[in-house]
C-alpha cells in the first residue's frame, strides 16, 4: 500500500504535549497516511509567531494550535485562511463546553497544566521510586509502592512501570527467575497491588533472541529455549494463582493498554483496601 504524507503544524504557547497526543491519536486512524510533524512549542513572542507563519507558508498543511492569547489565535487563523490551510484550536471546543457548564469564562494561562503543584511533585516522587526499584533493586521498602509488577524476563515490566510512574503511581517491578526465590517481604505486603505480567512463549522467545543478538551473546541457552520459556510462564501463572494476584497477558497489548488495565485493577484494590 502506497503511503501518502502531509505536513502537520502544531503551534503551542506551552510544551505542545497536548497537540502531539491529540494529533497522533487522530493520525493513527489512517493506515496509509503519515504526518510530517512541525512542532512549535513555547510560542510567546511576535518574532516566534512570525517564524511559525513563515514555515507554514513554505510547507502548507494542517495547522493545530493551543494559543490562549486571542490576538495571536486570530492572526494565525486569518493567515491560514489566506493561504488555504485548515486551522483548528484544539482546546476551544473543550473550553466552550466548560464555560457553558460552569457559567464562567476561562482565565488565559499558557502552560497552566504544567505548574509546579503537588501533582507535579507526586509524579517526580513516583518516578524516583520506580527507577530505584526497577528489576528487583532496593527491595527493602516494597510496602511503599502503589503497584508491584512481577513477571519473567521480557514481559514489559520496566516500560510499564515507567509509564505508570509518569502517571504518579509508585511502581516496583520484581523479576521471576527460575530457582530464585522472591523477596520474603512480598509475602506480607498489604497496601500495594501485585500484578503478574505474562506473554506467549513465542513472543518471549522472539524478544529474548533479539536481545541476545544485539548483545552478540550465545543463543544456546535455556533463556531462549521454547520449552524452558513455556515452563517459566506456566510457573509464573501458578505462582500468581496461588497468591491470588491478578494476571495480565501483554502479548498483544501496548504499554498504554497494559497500564490502563492495571489502573482499573488498582482502583478496585484501593476500594477494597479502604473498606477493610
Amino acid at each position: 500500500m502506497a503511503r501518502n504524507y502531509f505536513h502537520l503544524h502544531l503551534v503551542s504557547d506551552a510544551t505542545g504535549e497536548t497537540l502531539i497526543a491529540v494529533s497522533r491519536a487522530a493520525a493513527a486512524q489512517y493506515e496509509s497516511v503519515s504526518a510530517i510533524e512541525h512542532v512549535y512549542p513555547l510560542v510567546r513572542s511576535e518574532a516566534q509567531l512570525a517564524r511559525v507563519l513563515a514555515e507554514i507558508e513554505s510547507s502548507p498543511g494542517v495547522v493545530l494550535y493551543t494559543l490562549v492569547e486571542a490576538e495571536w489565535s486570530e492572526r494565525l487563523e486569518s493567515f491560514c485562511q489566506e493561504i488555504g490551510c485548515p486551522c483548528l484550536s484544539v482546546l476551544n471546543p473543550v473550553l466552550s463546553l466548560f464555560q457553558s457548564y460552569l457559567g464562567q469564562a476561562a482565565a488565559p494561562r499558557p502552560g497552566a497544566q504544567h505548574v509546579l503543584n503537588a501533582e507535579y511533585f507526586r509524579r517526580i516522587d513516583a518516578m524516583n521510586y520506580t527507577l530505584m526499584h526497577d528489576d528487583g533493586q532496593l527491595g527493602g521498602d516494597l510496602e511503599n509502592a502503589d503497584i508491584i509488577l512481577v513477571g519473567i524476563s521480557r514481559t514489559s515490566k520496566t516500560p510499564t512501570s515507567i509509564y505508570l510512574a509518569n502517571r504518579g503511581i509508585k511502581t516496583a517491578n520484581v523479576p521471576l527467575v527460575p530457582n530464585v526465590p522472591l523477596p520474603p517481604e512480598i509475602e506480607q505486603l498489604k497496601k500495594p497491588l501485585v500484578v503478574g505480567l505474562v506473554a506467549s512463549a513465542e513472543r518471549i522467545v522472539q524478544i529474548r533472541q533479539n536481545r541476545l543478538l544485539s548483545m552478540k551473546a550465545d543463543d544456546e541457552t535455556p533463556y531462549v529455549d521454547p520449552a524452558a520459556v513455556a515452563d517459566e510462564i506456566a510457573q509464573s501463572r501458578k505462582l500468581c494463582a496461588r497468591k491470588g494476584w491478578p494476571v495480565i497477558d501483554v502479548t498483544r497489548r501496548s504499554i498504554e493498554e497494559t497500564a490502563a488495565a492495571i489502573l482499573d485493577l488498582l482502583r478496585d484494590h484501593r476500594m477494597k483496601f479502604i473498606a477493610t
